[in-house]
């Protein structure tokens, strides 16, 4: 039986023996795998999510490798439409998704990500190799692509809260286009707060997005460490940011669903 599952982390390195891509959008420090192992272990956690990173490119094999080593771990590969034959028995390996990127404004998708026309040209592929979709995205650009979305036929697994704007609240368009496509099944999110907060410090501006997506659909949500919490200074405590979502969620049966339950129907 899981312990629960952390949906969402990136590893790095070893760099002598996985060296970054030339072309990429940043240069992170090592973050290895017993590193990851180690963190599961101080979360009370039992299995975990790696997600591709984009500084890799198209070379998975730090992923593969890794899937293959520790099986209580599950992948999401990056793959752009015209490599479509790379999905191929990726499931059998570990692999259960695969990412895109769709986000507005100067932070635009990073160089080796692959785009929401790529999701879109590459769904019936995913769908034959059983595999769903992951999709960093934020709020602003979400009410563009919503009808696709509907129309998509895999799972789709929005990254980090889907981007919300503090400052917009949580009657945004953004963020109720994000609610109705939740509460009707059609996405299932991935409960991460940090990254849309200025500061560490300002976690409670969060809650309130937090409390409306538990509230509209928690039978679709998951929860992610985004560990080791690339570019965000000074990095938070992973073990914190836990029992920030238990606390807020509250209710054990709840936290138990998208701890244990939820990620296991998409992961296992």
């Amino acid at each position: 039986m899981s312990m629960g599952w952390d949906c969402h982390a990136h590893l790095f390195g070893p760099y002598d023996r996985y060296p970054l891509a030339s072309e990429r959008s940043y240069t992170p420090d090592e973050a290895r795998c017993q590193q990851y192992l180690d963190l599961l272990s101080r979360l009370g956690l039992s299995n975990g999510v790696l997600v591709h990173p984009s500084a890799y490119g198209e070379d998975h094999r730090l992923l593969l490798d890794t899937l293959a080593a520790f099986p209580m771990l599950r992948g999401v590969a990056v793959v752009r439409h015209e490599a479509s034959k790379s999905l191929r028995g990726l499931h059998s390996k570990g692999v259960r998704a695969a990412r895109f990127g769709h986000r507005s404004g100067a932070g635009a998708n990073f160089s080796g990500s692959a785009s929401f026309d790529d999701l879109c040209r590459l769904a019936g592929t995913l769908a034959d190799e059983g595999l769903h979709a992951e999709l960093w995205t934020d709020c602003a650009s979400l009410p563009g692509i919503a009808a696709q979305l509907h129309r998509l036929p895999v799972p789709v697994v929005i990254d980090h809260m889907g981007g919300f704007d503090v400052t917009a609240g949580t009657e945004g368009p953004g963020f109720r286009c994000l609610l109705e496509l939740l509460g009707a099944g059609q996405v299932w999110v991935k409960l991460c707060v940090y990254r849309n907060v200025p500061v560490m410090t300002d976690l409670e501006l969060g809650r309130p997005f937090h409390d409306r997506l538990v509230q509209t659909n928690p039978q679709r949500l998951l929860w992610g460490s985004d560990w080791p919490h690339l570019r965000v200074t000074p990095q938070p405590d992973a073990a914190l940011l836990l029992q920030r979502f238990k606390g807020w969620v509250g209710h054990a049966r709840t936290i138990e669903r998208i701890l244990v339950h939820n990620p296991a129907l998409l992961y296992e």
